[in-house]
Order: structure tokens, then sequence, then C-alpha cells
């Protein structure tokens, strides 16, 4: 949708009591609308404490394979790995997908406060510099797609460590 197509959508009229109350209205679905946007950041960090917490468990479970065996290459840290390879897409998909959510919701608050005496939002995402300064602002899913990269290239470390090279190697010759 484009923003004209946007706007219509979003203010369209059904009622003469709405029309009679229209910035009453207005301003009580816009706080409405900013609370839904911040309860998507609580469930986004909250996403992000559950993937978190569940890669460092797996971590820790391979650090714990391998004090009970150690130096023994174990079929569980190949698959365990390419599972935890599997976790950290979807995370990094997930954030990738509350990027999405966030960024039309914000278009969203965008266009009401257009009808409203201040845009807040809008004026603090331009003195932001709309999130191209990174000496002004960051913004945070920069940051934290990288986690769940980090997490692949662990994991990848680890699938490559656990291959027994040397059982490959002595079959070649």
């Amino acid at each position: 949708m484009n923003d004209e197509e946007i706007e219509k959508k979003l203010f369209e009229v059904y009622s003469e009591d709405v029309k009679n109350n229209y910035t009453e209205h207005l301003i009580d679905q816009y706080k409405i609308y900013i609370e839904s946007a911040e309860k998507i950041s609580d469930r986004r960090l909250e996403t992000n404490k559950f993937f978190l917490t569940l890669n460092t468990a797996v971590i820790g479970l391979f650090g714990f394979i391998e004090a009970k065996n150690p130096g023994q290459i174990t079929f569980v840290l190949t698959l365990g790995s390419f599972v935890g390879v599997i976790i950290s897409y979807y995370w990094f998909r997930i954030i990738e997908s509350y990027k999405g959510l966030n960024t039309g919701k914000f278009k969203v608050v965008h266009m009401i406060e257009k009808r409203l005496p201040l845009s807040l939002y809008e004026t603090e995402w331009e003195v932001l510099g709309q999130g191209k300064d990174n000496k002004k602002y960051r913004p945070f899913t920069h940051i934290e797609v990288k986690i769940p990269i980090l997490f692949v290239a662990v994991y990848l470390v680890i699938f490559i460590a656990s291959i027994p090279w040397g059982t490959i190697i002595s079959c070649f010759k």
C-alpha cells in the first residue's frame, strides 16, 4: 500500500458519533496504538531473552559433554551444532519480523500525528537522523541481529571441530 491508500484506510469515518467526537476518538485510539507498539517491544525483548537463554544452554551443554568426554568427538556435538544454527536462524528471522512490524506501526503513528497538535514521534525520528546517522542513533535492530549471527559462527566452529577429520583423512590414504 502506498501512503495515500494507507491514510485513506486509516481515516475512514463510519458513524455520526465518531464524526461528532472525532478528536476525542482519535486521541484515544492513538494512545491505545502507542501502548500496542510498546507491547510489541516488550514481546521482542522477551523473545530475545528466550533465544539467548536457549543458545546459552545449548553451548553450556556442549561444554558439559566435552568436560565428561574430553577430546572425544561426539555425534551430539555435530547434531547439536546443526540444531543451534537452525535455532539462531529462526531467531534472526523473528528479529527481522519485529523490525517490519515496528516499521509499519510507526508509519501509522506518523500518519496519525499529522492530525494531532504535536508530532512527537515524527519529530524525535527526525532529531535522531531517521536512524541513518550512527553518531545520533543506531537502531536497535542493527545491533540485535548480530547476536544470532554470532551464535551461528560459534555453532559452525563447533560443527567443524566435531567432524572426525582423522577418520575422514585416513579413508583417503
